[in-house]
């Protein structure tokens, strides 16, 4: 019987400032679109991602991100990353070397499309989705201030939030309040509110008279 031959794989891990998510580096793309997905349940693993779904029969695992070349596992309380990071690097490596890619591209589509439903209001008490507190979905029109701040967001704020295993989406700009969905490693993080507050709303305050504020979804 011939067996499959290897992908050779290797993965370092990282941490970020948030201390209960750690990054894992793998040294090739893990989906092939560039697409970024956050999955806070094995339902939502389930969707698209079998990686994601295997990390989810860790116990302590909360969330899993996927973006480019990493990925970050949110965990709970119950253990130290001394006690388990190196398991999960050597899990994360040994899947990669029987799999190509760490999401299905014929899924992709479909459970975006879940994923995005999720952060709306009618739904916001479904387990395992995260709610969507400070602005409804039916009150997001588009306003002449958006593709400047998309522009703003990611010439300057995406290239370090990926660093740090997480991502921030741009949601809407009303009545001089920025909207933003931060995801991975961002979500929870202590120092999020810093970040947000002292780095991104600094910045467009800073090149659009237009904003008074920013505020996040999942901090």
């Amino acid at each position: 019987m011939m067996s499959t031959k290897k992908i050779p794989t290797n993965i370092y891990a990282e941490m970020t400032p948030n201390p209960t998510t750690m990054k894992f580096v793998a040294d090739r793309k893990l989906t092939n679109d560039g697409r970024q997905l956050e999955f806070l349940s094995p339902e939502q693993a389930a969707l698209c991602s079998p990686l994601a779904v295997e990390l989810f029969h860790f116990p302590f695992v909360k969330g899993v991100f996927i973006s480019g070349s990493f990925v970050s596992v949110t965990k709970d309380e119950s253990l130290g990353w001394e006690m388990i990071v190196n398991q999960l690097r050597e899990y994360i490596r040994e899947w990669l070397m029987d799999n190509e890619l760490a999401v299905d591209p014929e899924k992709v589509e479909s459970a975006l499309a879940i994923l995005g439903e999720s952060s709306s209001s009618d739904i916001d008490d479904a387990p395992g989705f995260a709610p969507q507190n400070f602005i409804k979905e039916e009150d997001i029109s588009p306003s002449e201030h958006d593709d400047e701040i998309k522009r703003l967001l990611d010439e300057f704020v995406k290239p370090a939030v990926e660093q740090d295993g997480g991502a921030i989406d741009y949601v809407a700009f009303k009545e001089g309040t920025v909207y933003v969905h931060l995801r991975g490693a961002c979500s929870g993080c202590p120092s999020s509110t810093q970040t947000l507050k002292g780095g991104i709303e600094s910045l467009l305050k800073s090149k659009l008279d237009a904003v008074e504020d920013v505020v996040a979804i999942g901090v």
